[in-house]
């Protein structure tokens, strides 16, 4: 029984913040190193950060604009996180295995769509409309 319960222990263990941290910053700094999109889309969110506060958006609409960024962000780490988990299951050629990764991508392509609607609400609308 006891060695049952050190099996099940170890199953389970939990990993302490500090290495739960070290492991989602390397998937950061792999993701940066070598995925040319996230560094454009961090460079890109932080030009909308920075000229948001330039502009004076109100809070509300800097923490739309940042929740936005962060919707891009995960939907680039989602369709990465398959591409890399598909190509691990096989490198030949599978109509599913496309359709799988089409699926991924077209969640990007959803949220920068949602991310231009909201850039344009934010910071084109005001010039072009007085309200």
């Amino acid at each position: 029984m006891n060695q049952q319960l050190k099996v099940i222990r170890h199953i389970f263990k939990f990993h302490g913040f500090r290495d739960s941290l070290k492991f989602a910053l390397r998937g950061i700094v792999y993701l940066f190193l070598y995925h040319r999109n996230m560094r454009l889309i961090f460079m890109i969110g932080v030009g909308a950060i920075l000229f948001g506060l330039y502009i004076h958006l109100r809070a509300i609409e800097v923490v739309a604009l940042s929740i936005t960024i962060t919707l891009v962000f995960v939907a680039e780490i989602f369709n990465t996180a398959v591409e890399l988990m598909l190509d691990m299951l096989s490198e030949e050629y599978h109509i599913k295995l496309k359709l799988i990764k089409d699926i991924a991508a077209a969640v990007v392509i959803l949220t920068c769509l949602n991310a231009i609607a909201i850039g344009y609400i934010l910071f084109l609308r005001p010039f072009l409309f007085d309200f």
